[in-house]
């Protein structure tokens, strides 16, 4: 099997996920609810059937809105699992290699762990020519965010938060990335998020970027890799991810087409 044909494979199981998606309508039944179950919900509730909530196409409405968060999600776990495959198949590394965790003691005593998507110890890389790009990169990287000379001397390899965008303005996550920064730092990792779409809220990434993280948007492979996910890819890890996604976005298209009309019918 290709590359291609693996990487495809990855995320079109993913993205086919999307279209079983079924409301849950404040239910604990994790598969959802289906047509015949949203209006015996809305018929015996007096309130909503006087309304007309009953509808058929509320119902519809409830499945778009939910299965569009779905897609979204969807996309996001097959670039994770796409990143960490590329940094496998292209630089050698093995599945424990190519990740990174930690574990954080709680007031119960009890360990909690937590995990970025990705990893490159320079150590683990037994290309001469590649990790000498990486280090070189890793350095450029550190002068850009001021990172101090004596630290950025002293980092290992890089860790990576991969998105397929990120918008969301939730205080929670973004605390939790800046937690994983610091981290990061201590365990002498450079942290950076990688975003796949240009969908990235500034106020967000000039916060990310405060706080020491290289932030990667996905801008053309033309770019500078300290900026652009797709020239990260094609010049330090030696992977041309855009020709991937070019060359399969009329098939990523037809998925997409196929999964919306199930979600935006009433079956």
């Amino acid at each position: 099997m290709s590359m291609d044909d693996r990487y495809l494979g990855m995320l079109v199981k993913a993205i086919r996920v999307c279209g079983s998606y079924k409301p849950m309508m404040g239910r604990k039944d994790k598969t959802g609810v289906d047509l015949n179950g949203f209006r015996r919900l809305y018929q015996t509730d007096h309130f909503y059937h006087w309304f007309g909530l009953d509808n058929p196409l509320m119902y519809a409405a409830h499945k778009a809105a939910g299965g569009m968060t779905s897609i979204y999600r969807q996309i996001g776990i097959g670039v994770e699992q796409l990143f960490r495959q590329v940094l496998q198949d292209v630089l050698g590394l093995t599945a424990e290699q190519s990740t990174w965790s930690y574990a954080l003691k709680r007031s119960n005593k009890k360990l909690r762990k937590l995990s970025l998507d990705g990893r490159i110890d320079l150590g683990d890389v037994t290309n001469d020519a590649t990790r000498e790009r990486i280090s070189d990169w890793i350095e450029k990287a550190c002068r850009l965010l001021g990172v101090d000379a004596r630290i950025a001397g002293s980092l290992r390899g890089a860790v990576f938060e991969v998105r397929q965008g990120y918008k969301s303005k939730d205080s929670k996550r973004q605390n939790a990335d800046i937690a994983n920064a610091t981290t990061a730092y201590t365990k002498a990792y450079l942290p950076c998020v990688v975003v796949l779409s240009t969908q990235i809220d500034e106020d967000i990434c000039y916060r990310y970027t405060n706080e020491k993280w290289l932030v990667l948007k996905g801008t053309p492979a033309s770019g500078s890799p300290l900026e652009s996910t797709y020239a990260f890819f094609r010049t330090v890890v030696g992977y041309d991810l855009q020709g991937f996604f070019e060359r399969n976005s009329s098939k990523f298209r037809q998925e997409i087409d196929a999964v919306l009309k199930k979600l935006l019918s009433t079956e």
